[in-house]
């Protein structure tokens, strides 16, 4: 029977060599190389979840390393290089590996991939405005805003925490959504005092950036603001 001629373990890649052999033809051909090309995917997919729970199952510990101090606003937070050192190794471990691409379009977008040696990936996408904060001039205030996403995008994929992000030791903050983002922004840029008094409406809400201001403090900041800090 033909049946036994067929290998022990039936794979799409197994029948496609086998009708390669026995001269099977075109229409045949691309139709077990497209299930083929199904199998590969799911099969890839099944991995990714697999390394990924291995992953968090011991997860790496993300401290707080880098000292940030201005004004009367003084705090710590995980530098990127600590973040994709960590996250990166105990990817590697796994067969997993990190990644980013940026575009700019008015705001500024990363977007954060971790792929498997089989192929799958997945990805998330942060943008955020160019952090103009300080005396930083364009290029810094660019690079600064690529900086945080890269190191916030990685942390939300991964699933990870850092230390500074715990709220007061109750589990994982949320920071604000895309349209207080873009409100607390449109309310700045109609304050009279320019740069001033984003660095005193900074220093009320203690933070660096507008981004790094929590979901829960959005009504603060609001307040804040109408009252011109």
């Amino acid at each position: 029977m033909e049946g036994k001629n067929l290998p022990s373990v039936t794979t799409p890649a197994t029948l496609l060599d086998l009708a390669v052999q026995k001269g099977a033809d075109i229409d045949k051909l691309e139709k077990l190389m497209d299930l083929k090309m199904k199998w590969d995917a799911s099969e890839a997919k099944k991995a990714y979840v697999v390394a990924m729970t291995a992953f968090k199952m011991n997860p790496p510990k993300i401290e707080k390393d880098k000292k940030v101090s201005y004004g009367n606003t003084k705090y710590h937070h995980a530098s990127l290089a600590q973040v994709t050192e960590k996250i990166n190794r105990a990817l590697s471990e796994h067969n997993l590996s990190a990644s980013w691409s940026t575009k700019q379009n008015g705001e500024i977008e990363v977007t954060c991939r971790i792929t498997h040696d089989l192929g799958h990936s997945e990805e998330t996408t942060i943008k955020a405005p160019a952090d103009t904060s300080g005396s930083k001039n364009a290029i810094q205030a660019i690079g600064s805003t690529i900086t945080y996403l890269q190191r916030y995008s990685l942390l939300c994929l991964t699933g990870l925490a850092t230390e500074d992000m715990d709220n007061d030791g109750q589990g994982d903050i949320e920071l604000l959504d895309e349209k207080q983002l873009i409100t607390i922004n449109n309310l700045l840029k109609g304050l009279s005092g320019g740069e001033g008094r984003k660095v005193k409406f900074l220093k009320y809400m203690a933070v660096e950036k507008v981004e790094e201001i929590l979901s829960k403090d959005f009504k603060k900041a609001i307040t804040g603001l109408n009252r011109a800090v």
